[in-house]
């Protein structure tokens, strides 16, 4: 098929053929995959929701009224009801004595998190008969709360305040994004990842997973990848093909006929995923399934990131790990890449053949891009997408089931040159890059995302009991 005649075959596209200008909102996509966020197909996030409050409590005041006090928090809780549309406050009590806990605790013990809104002094007690349920639990305090802050302290350094972590701030969006790390956990608990490989590796990385996060990985038979291949109608692979080729800067290297085998390989990979119910995939396709498959697997990987799934290269099992991280933390995906240093410009270059538009998330507009080869094999098609400059990121891996690796830095470059991968953001790094070099380990890859997420690992890492280390510190 040549140029000419893909273009005329694809005029008038139909299902796929839409441009960046009009694509559908996050919410219809959602609805048509089945996803109830980014990341998520099977459930909300269970939280529960206590407010921690006696009667006449001498502080903040003797006279306050903890309904009102309750009211404002639900109020306060509205004005995020998009950001946690996903979450489900299951449990929603105001406690006040440790003894009103106990006809709660087997619904507590259900719950992906606690979250406990501090309302008056005299409420450490309550806080300690929490912590033995041995839920991940988020203390929000704001100023005048109590003076439980002081307690609080000591205890989180205890065996029993292991998984507790507390917000002390006036900045009530905290309550939203005291979530983000048992959403993050409950994505991984109900994610299922396929991988397109001759076997895991390592062998026993499945199983590992299984016991630490409840994620399951299974391997996927390349005759069924090649039987759903075959079933994708012509018609609507040539559609998908039509709007990736128009909404490019440039198609540069692929030819018709390449991207369209890519797009019809990308909605196969769509339709295994449904029939799955999985949210990630990986292919081996620098190793046992190159050239079995009918095309590079990078289109199609860029467009399930897009539509707010997970594609994932070279079967790098610690990356699809880190994606499935990022995206309950944030709601977006991550770039999978591996770095040149430059001790210069305390710099490192980002690089890898395949980007995804939407590193904003899925409602969100695309990053330009241009259609290309993959870079040292001169063949195929991905998307060499262009990041924003002067936006921060956060790279990081699961370095093994104790221990995720990060550093942090912000975007000064996406250059666009015949040297390395086709995909690259140069990034001034958060601390020294020779350390950063030094200190590297776990693989040659890391999952870059937008934002400075030292925070959210933080807390993630210290409800999943893992060590979380700066690399470039």
């Amino acid at each position: 098929m040549n140029r000419r005649d893909f273009m005329r075959a694809t005029v008038g596209g139909t299902l796929f053929c839409l441009g960046a200008s009009n694509l559908v909102t996050f919410a219809a996509q959602s609805a048509k995959l089945g996803l109830i966020s980014p990341g998520c197909r099977k459930s909300k996030v269970k939280v529960a929701r206590l407010y921690l409050g006696v009667p006449k409590p001498h502080y903040p005041n003797p006279a306050l009224d903890l309904a009102a006090e309750q009211r404002e928090y639900q109020a306060r809780f509205s004005k995020f009801s998009h950001e946690l549309s996903d979450v489900d406050f299951f449990v929603d009590e105001l406690i006040g004595k440790p003894e009103e806990l106990a006809p709660l605790k087997d619904r507590l013990q259900q719950a992906d998190g606690i979250l406990a809104v501090h309302l008056t002094l005299h409420t450490l007690p309550v806080m300690k008969e929490l912590l033995k349920i041995g839920r991940p639990t988020m203390v929000f305090s704001a100023p005048y709360s109590g003076h439980e802050w002081f307690y609080l302290s000591d205890l989180r350094r205890s065996e029993l305040g292991k998984k507790l972590e507390c917000v002390l701030t006036t900045d009530y969006h905290e309550l939203a994004t005291a979530i983000r790390p048992f959403r993050a956990l409950h994505h991984l608990r109900e994610a299922k990842v396929l991988n397109l490989a001759a076997a895991h590796h390592p062998a026993d990385y499945p199983g590992k997973v299984k016991d630490k996060f409840g994620t399951e990985i299974a391997l996927l038979p390349l005759d069924r990848v090649l039987r759903i291949y075959e079933s994708i109608d012509d018609q609507d692979a040539k559609a998908e093909a039509k709007r990736w080729s128009r909404n490019a800067k440039a198609v540069v290297e692929p030819s018709a006929e390449e991207i369209f085998k890519s797009c019809k390989l990308a909605l196969a990979f769509q339709k295994l995923m449904d029939e799955e119910q999985a949210t990630v995939i990986t292919v081996d396709c620098y190793g046992s399934m190159w050239r079995k498959v009918p095309a590079y697997p990078c289109i199609g990987f860029a467009r399930l990131n897009d539509l707010g799934l997970g594609g994932i290269c070279q079967s790098d099992l610690p990356c699809v790990m880190t994606h499935i991280i990022f995206q309950g933390l944030t709601g977006r995906p991550g770039f999978v890449c591996n770095p040149t240093f430059d001790f210069a410009t305390d710099s490192a270059t980002l690089i890898h053949c395949l980007g995804c538009t939407k590193l904003e998330g899925p409602d969100k507009p695309a990053a330009r891009y241009k259609l290309r080869s993959v870079m040292e094999r001169e063949e195929g098609a991905v998307p060499q997408v262009f990041m924003r400059v002067g936006q921060p990121v956060t790279q990081s891996i699961v370095a093994d089931m104790s221990t995720l690796r990060y550093f942090t830095g912000k975007i000064t470059a996406t250059p666009d040159t015949d040297r390395g991968c086709r995909t690259q953001i140069t990034v001034k790094i958060d601390g020294n890059s020779e350390h950063l070099w030094r200190n590297w380990s776990a693989g040659i890859h890391r999952v870059s995302c937008y934002g400075t997420l030292t925070r959210d690992l933080e807390r993630f890492c210290r409800f999943a009991e893992m060590q979380l280390i700066n690399e470039a510190a």
